[in-house]
C-alpha cells in the first residue's frame, strides 16, 4: 500500500492524536529503519527511547519466538516463570525489594501513585494523600499522570483534573520545602526531564531531596521511564546521581520494542499493596517479561552498557562541538545517550530536513531536538547524524 493510500486510510480510521510525519516504517534492523519505499533512515528517535538494543535484535526476537510457542498469557491469577524471573533480575540489580508489572509507562505511574496514597494512608492517615511533582515533567498522558505531569498543554480540555498533586520548579529545593505539608505524601519526578526539554537533575539537589524526603517520611518516587536501561550509562540513571529512591518505574526500553511498564519499591512501601488493592490484567504477561529478560541479559552480560556509555560521551562532545560552530544551537544538555540540543529557532522545521536526509531525530518543548539511539549505536552512525546535523542548522545560520 503506498503511504499517501496509508495516510489516508489513517485519517479515515484512527482518531487523530499524533502530527505524523509523511512516511510508513515497514520494517527495521539494528539502527536503521527502512519505509515502504524501501529508502533507510538512521533511527535516533528509537520508538522514542524504546529499542534500547535496536531493532529486531537477534536475542530479544528469539525469546520471543520461542515464549510465543509454549505461552502468552495466562492472566496474574496463576505463577508464570517468566514474570518470576524479570522481577528477581530487575530486584537483584536495583535497590527495590518488590515488583508490580503493567503494560505501559502511564500505567507504572498509576501504580507509584496509588501506591504512595495507601501507604500514606496507611503510615500517617486519610489525610496524607498530596504528591509533589516538578513543573515541565511528563508521567502520562492517563487522567492521574496527566495531573501529574506539570505541563498545562498536556491537562487542557481534560478538567476537572485528579485533586492532591502540587508543582514546583526543577531542581530548587525551597521550592518543596516550602509546600511539602503533614499532607505531603511523596515527591516525583524524572532524573532527566525527557519531554520537558531534557533538563538533568542537580546531584546536589537530589541529595538534599533524599534527605528532606526521609526526614519527613515522604516518598522519593523516580520516573525512569525515558532514563531507565541504560539510556544514561548505568542501568539506571540513580545510580549516578548518589541516591536512592523509595519507588520507581519503568517501561519504554524494558521490553525493546515490546510493551511492558514497572513499579519497582522497598518492602517497606510495597507491602501497602495486598491482593485486590492493585491489578493488571495483562501486567507481567509471559510475552513481553521473555523479552524484558533478553534485553536485561544482553544489557548485564553482553556489552552493550559499555557501547552505550562510550557513545553517549562521544555523542555529547559532537554536539557541544556544533555549539560551539553554530550560533543558533543555545545548549547541549543530557546524560549518556539522552541528549538534547536547545535551538534558538524552531526545531520542528530542522526534523522535517533531517527526515529527508535519511535521519530520523525529535523535537520536544518546541526548540529541543531530542537524541534518544539504541545503545548499539557506532561512532560512524553519530558521525553520519553530525554531519547531517551541521548541514542543517549551518544552512540556518
Amino acid at each position: 500500500m503506498p503511504t499517501e493510500e496509508l495516510r489516508q486510510d489513517s485519517d479515515r480510521y484512527l482518531m487523530n492524536t499524533y502530527a505524523r510525519l509523511p512516511i510508513s516504517i515497514v520494517r527495521g534492523r539494528g539502527c536503521c529503519v527502512y519505509d515502504l519505499e524501501g529508502r533507510e533512515y538512521l533511527d535516533f528517535v528509537a520508538g522514542i527511547a524504546v529499542n534500547t538494543l535496536g531493532h529486531c535484535h537477534p536475542d530479544v526476537v528469539a525469546a520471543i519466538q520461542k515464549q510465543a510457542q509454549h505461552l502468552l498469557h495466562a492472566s496474574n491469577l496463576y505463577y508464570t516463570e517468566p514474570q518470576v524471573r524479570l522481577a528477581q533480575a530487575l530486584v537483584d540489580h536495583s535497590f527495590a525489594d518488590k515488583v508490580f508489572f503493567c503494560n505501559s509507562g502511564a500505567e507504572a505511574n498509576e501504580a507509584a501513585i496509588k501506591l504512595a496514597r495507601r501507604y500514606a494512608h496507611q503510615h500517617h492517615g486519610p489525610d496524607r494523600s498530596e504528591i509533589i511533582t516538578m513543573r515541565q515533567s511528563f508521567h502520562g498522558r492517563t487522567l492521574a499522570t496527566l495531573t501529574a505531569t506539570g505541563q498545562e498543554k498536556v491537562q487542557a480540555g481534560f478538567e476537572p483534573l485528579v485533586p492532591g498533586f502540587t508543582y514546583v520548579p526543577f531542581n530548587d529545593l525551597p521550592a518543596v520545602e516550602k509546600v511539602m505539608t503533614d499532607r505531603t505524601a511523596a515527591v516525583m519526578l524524572e532524573p532527566i526531564q525527557g519531554e520537558g526539554g531534557v533538563h538533568v537533575a542537580d546531584r546536589t539537589y537530589l541529595k538534599s531531596l533524599r534527605e528532606l524526603c526521609r526526614q519527613r517520611d515522604v516518598l522519593l518516587m523516580f520516573d525512569e521511564i525515558q532514563t531507565g536501561m541504560g539510556r544514561t550509562g548505568t542501568l539506571f540513571a540513580y545510580e549516578q546521581l548518589g541516591i536512592e529512591p523509595d519507588v520507581m518505574t519503568l517501561a519504554k526500553g524494558l521490553g525493546g520494542g515490546v510493551p511492558i511498564g514497572a513499579c519497582l519499591a522497598t518492602d517497606t512501601v510495597a507491602a501497602s499493596f495486598t491482593p485486590g488493592s492493585h491489578a493488571s490484567t495483562f501486567g507481567g504477561n509471559p510475552l513481553a517479561c521473555a523479552a524484558a529478560l533478553a534485553v536485561l541479559h544482553v544489557l548485564l552480560e553482553g556489552r552493550a552498557l559499555e557501547q552505550g556509555r562510550r557513545m553517549g560521551d562521544y555523542l555529547a562532545k559532537g554536539l557541544l562541538d556544533c555549539q560551539e560552530r553554530l550560533p543558533i544551537v543555545k545548549e547541549v544538555r543530557g546524560l549518556g545517550l539522552l541528549q538534547g540540543m536547545e535551538l534558538t529557532i524552531d526545531g520542528k522545521p530542522v526534523v522535517t530536513d533531517c527526515l529527508s536526509r535519511g535521519l530520523l531525530i525529535n523535537c520536544t518543548m518546541d526548540r529541543v531536538l531530542r537524541f534518544v539511539p539504541p545503545l548499539i549505536i557506532t561512532q560512524r552512525e553519530i558521525d553520519r547524524l553530525l554531519d547531517t546535523l551541521s548541514q542543517v542548522l549551518g544552512k540556518r545560520v
